[in-house]
């Protein structure tokens, strides 16, 4: 069976700049994958290049089998894609919005999916409203329901959630898990690393145009082995535990444990020295440390 997104060694240039270096990736179909990096990573251009917006220097990228270059009709009709700039019309209503991009990809009397989309997305209300009176956050919800008007087996999210409040993050992301639990395939990335992390089974992390981890999130964590113990004394850090020490502001500490076994040797070596623990928290590793450790190698 075909791969919901085959990239096999993409580059791409712009100028001087080399936005994707021998890119390989696979994200098979029905999997919540994430793609994750810094600001100038590639992620954006690899996104681009799927959605046919621009054409790699060298490699091959297809979506459902369907190369997008040679056959970039059957795999923009396979994907949606929800883009980071907030792109619009400003001259329909919501609804009429929806109703021409579902005829771009030549689908008529669609109004029950649209209806549905309205109602997930929280536009029910706004459905005959202007898109130039929308707030950032609806625009943003519009461009979600956009990419899912024609029901494509793969969703590209591109920051999905930039300017949305809490409440109606959380409302989006139950309809992207609902797609993704019927079949639907999810590309997404994100700024929000505790999303990643609750909705992707699988993650790369892109640096500087190269893939540099892809793994399942779980083995993700588990690479990051120990934890932090943060600590609020009263007095100084002991010497002897100056080798563990991250952080330290005033009397709050960081310290690094490699094993949970480690916090009572910790403590006792703080009665030892007659230092007092006012508050004590541990800290689990999570995707955010994996990700600065990760990206922050040279």
């Amino acid at each position: 069976m075909s791969a919901a997104v085959d990239v096999r060694r993409v580059c791409k240039r712009y100028g001087g700049l080399q936005a994707l270096d021998n890119v390989d990736l696979r994200i098979e179909a029905g999997e919540f994958f994430g793609l994750l990096g810094p600001n100038g990573a590639g992620k954006t251009t690899l996104i681009n290049l799927l959605s046919g917006l621009a054409r790699p220097d060298a490699g091959q990228l297809s979506i459902l089998g369907h190369d997008v270059t040679t056959q970039y009709r059957d795999s923009r009709r396979l994907l949606g894609v929800v883009p980071q700039e907030l792109v619009f019309d400003p001259f329909f209503t919501v609804r009429e919005i929806l109703r021409l991009q579902a005829g771009y990809f030549g689908l008529h009397h669609n109004d029950d999916w649209i209806d549905e989309l309205l109602h997930h997305l929280d536009l029910a209300d706004k459905a005959d409203t202007n898109m130039r009176k929308l707030s950032g956050g609806m625009k943003r919800r519009v461009l979600v329901a956009q990419a899912l008007v024609h029901r494509p087996p793969v969703i590209v999210l591109d920051e999905p959630t930039a300017g949305v409040d809490v409440e109606l993050r959380q409302t989006m992301w139950q309809f992207i898990r609902r797609l993704n639990a019927e079949g639907h395939t999810v590309l997404l990335t994100t700024h929000y690393l505790e999303e990643a992390e609750a909705l992707c089974g699988r993650i790369a992390m892109l640096k500087q145009g190269r893939v540099v981890a892809l793994d399942s999130t779980r083995n993700l964590l588990s690479s990051a082995a120990g934890c932090r113990l943060h600590l609020h004394l009263d007095g100084s850090l002991p010497a002897a535990l100056a080798d563990r020490q991250v952080e330290q502001q005033g009397d709050y500490y960081v310290l690094a444990l490699s094993a949970y076994g480690e916090l009572e040797a910790v403590l006792a070596q703080l009665r030892e020295a007659g230092v007092a623990v006012r508050e004590l928290k541990l800290e689990q590793p999570d995707l955010e440390q994996v990700f600065l450790r990760v990206v922050g190698k040279s």
